[in-house]
């Protein structure tokens, strides 16, 4: 297949970095809460950083911390948001946050304030001096302990329902890209997510776009057409994944205004000129697809459109959005009442208040709630959808990641890795899905990958090798069935190093600790935050342990690179070198023993990850 490509990538980034930033429509219908600043804040004074904690505030999605430089005293100048440079929403979910963008021995004054939707930040609490402690000799000892035959709690996976992809067209490129098919490693990285990390479901643009032959118009009457549909979708089952359906993007021939496009391949942005034609397509697509792979069609998460609150993705108004988002759920609807829909699939946590606000008067039906945010944790959507009166309703994070820019080095090395943990501990058990955007590195909205380490969005690279972040969900994978409590202590305790252990069903345990910032300017590490970790497990005396580590000297392609003295391209001794990254290797550690525990001793770099596991008694 030969790509719908006729706007030259270099136009197509320059056109995207011209729109990227202006959002549509984001006027409330009705006001919103006002919400109080947080309670009870406080602050612990680390090497290299400050972790600051505070109470939960009933009704917030998240916190935003602001600071100013304190002299004499006095704060100088206005309290503005601690940009850790996430490039997208920097609130936080969590009632703690660690800041390690301040310069150490100087003090500043820290406040946070409620935010009860993304478009609006309640006042600030009162504020906290602090000031990070500059580094040491010997990195700072962090204690943690777990039991070994504690009962522990079901452990939620949110990375497991569902992964992004370029658009599924792609897997019928016979193209190459670097060297390498783009359909054939486009679908074998799919396969590899579902194969070792047990992805479910893969959510991708365009599936209405012309290079599938959807929609075409003869005589002045519509014409469907979905058997490149099925070439896509027959391939993805293949590998054992199913399809979330993002309807979009409009047809050409549908189209009010053909000419509005995004990206390289030209995706038509414009509402359609024939809204009962769009709606028979619609229709048309989910009676087809249900007619050909049965009842299955009925776990399939039908999502409307993509980011329609950034002009770059919707030349319409936000009203006519919201009528295409009524009429294509109740097109799909139509046809089984038992598929579920939703959306506003929107950027930056956007337009979720407005679309169940619109939905309470249209009655359009909603069985998820979908949006997108980089560079943070995901927002608490819990309280909105409880407000607002649909608190059964799911919530799918159908894309997130490090960041949001396209060709950004941040997402080839460890430090992404340990932001997508971070990202997940804190997403387990309050959203049903988290899904990192996206498998692969063929990936072509700006343009092909001009190089193999290029910032790409890809967990996997073109040639088929694991990044740092691939690893990361990996190493969650190996997590067993039953959380295990951890008790820390220690300068960077339960902040700059996080932690997540589990009991398998074979009595064997894995114990996941990272080191990591939200803050990007550290991405390539900070002696001052690296630490000592003392691992103790109860009741696991005389085991021995083997340890996986991730970190810039451990499955991180892009210092392998740099050693390797690697062009744009790898040579043929280069590709065979970088494959020494592609797996990581486990080490056996003989623990220490303390009464009836077992104590592990680490070096943790930041940033940096180990996985420990201990077998059963």
């Amino acid at each position: 297949m030969t790509n719908v490509n006729d706007q030259q990538p270099s136009a197509a980034r320059s056109d995207w970095e011209a729109r990227i930033a202006r959002r549509s429509d984001e006027e409330r219908l009705r006001p919103g809460p006002e919400l109080p600043p947080p309670a009870g804040l406080t602050v612990e004074e680390g090497v290299g950083h400050v972790r600051l904690s505070w109470q939960p505030v009933n009704g917030a999605v998240g916190y935003l911390v602001h600071r100013a430089p304190l002299v004499d005293g006095t704060p100088d100048g206005e309290f503005t948001p601690v940009d850790h440079l996430g490039g997208d929403v920097l609130a936080v979910p969590d009632t703690w946050y660690v800041d390690t963008t301040g310069e150490p021995g100087r003090q500043y004054a820290y406040a946070v304030a409620s935010v009860p939707e993304v478009t609006l930040t309640g006042a600030l609490g009162q504020p906290v001096p602090a000031a990070a402690r500059p580094v040491g000799a010997e990195p700072p000892t962090v204690s943690l302990r777990v039991d070994a035959a504690a009962d522990g709690a079901a452990l939620h996976r949110p990375w497991r329902p569902m992964i992004g992809s370029e658009r599924l067209s792609q897997l019928l490129c016979r193209d190459t890209s670097g060297g390498r098919e783009i359909g054939a490693e486009l679908l074998a990285a799919l396969r590899r997510v579902r194969d070792e990390i047990s992805v479910e479901a893969v959510r991708a643009h365009a599936i209405l776009h012309d290079d599938l032959g959807v929609y075409r118009e003869v005589d002045g009457r519509p014409v469907h057409d979905f058997r490149r549909v099925d070439e896509v979708y027959d391939l993805l089952l293949s590998v054992g994944l199913r399809p979330v359906v993002e309807i979009g993007f409009m047809p050409r021939e549908l189209a009010s205004d053909p000419e509005r496009t995004v990206f390289g391949y030209r995706g038509v942005i414009s509402p359609p000129r024939d809204w009962d034609r769009w709606a028979d397509l619609v229709r048309a697509l989910v009676a087809h697809l249900l007619d050909r792979y049965g009842e299955q069609v009925l776990g399939w998460d039908f999502e409307v459109w993509n980011e329609a609150n950034l002009e770059v993705f919707w030349s319409g108004s936000r009203e006519e959005w919201m009528r295409l988002y009524d009429v294509t759920a109740r097109a799909v609807k139509d046809v089984d009442p038992r598929i579920p829909v939703g959306g506003p699939s929107s950027a930056a946590a956007g337009w979720v208040d407005a679309l169940l606000e619109h939905v309470a008067t249209s009655g359009a039906p909603v069985d998820f709630i979908s949006t997108h945010t980089y560079g943070s944790p995901p927002l608490d959507l819990r309280p909105t959808l409880a407000r607002l009166g649909v608190p059964d309703a799911r919530i799918l994070w159908t894309e997130w990641g490090a960041t949001p820019t396209h060709f950004h080095p941040v997402n080839d090395g460890a430090s992404a890795a340990a932001f997508l943990l971070t990202g997940m501990r804190s997403a387990a058990g309050r959203v049903d899905a988290l899904s990192y955007w996206v498998a692969s590195d063929h990936f072509e909205e700006l343009g092909r990958p001009p190089r193999l380490l290029h910032g790409g969005f890809g967990l996997i690279t073109v040639g088929g090798i694991a990044k740092p972040r691939y690893h990361a969900l990996w190493m969650l994978a190996q997590l067993g069935d039953t959380e295990l409590a951890v008790s820390a202590e220690g300068d960077g305790a339960a902040g700059l190093v996080q932690s997540w252990a589990s009991r398998r069903d074979d009595g064997s345990l894995a114990i996941l600790v990272w080191n990591s910032t939200l803050d990007q300017s550290k991405r390539d590490g900070d002696p001052a935050l690296a630490r000592r970790v003392r691992l103790t497990v109860d009741g696991a005396a005389g085991r021995s342990t083997m340890v996986t580590r991730l970190d810039r000297h451990h499955g991180d392609i892009t210092a392998l690179a740099q050693r390797l003295g690697l062009g744009d391209w790898p040579t043929d001794e280069q590709w065979t070198a970088l494959r020494a990254v592609d797996t990581l290797a486990a080490e056996k550690v003989q623990p220490t023993t303390e009464g009836d525990a077992c104590v592990i001793e680490l070096a943790l770099p930041q940033p940096g990850v180990v996985l420990v596991e201990v077998p059963a008694s």
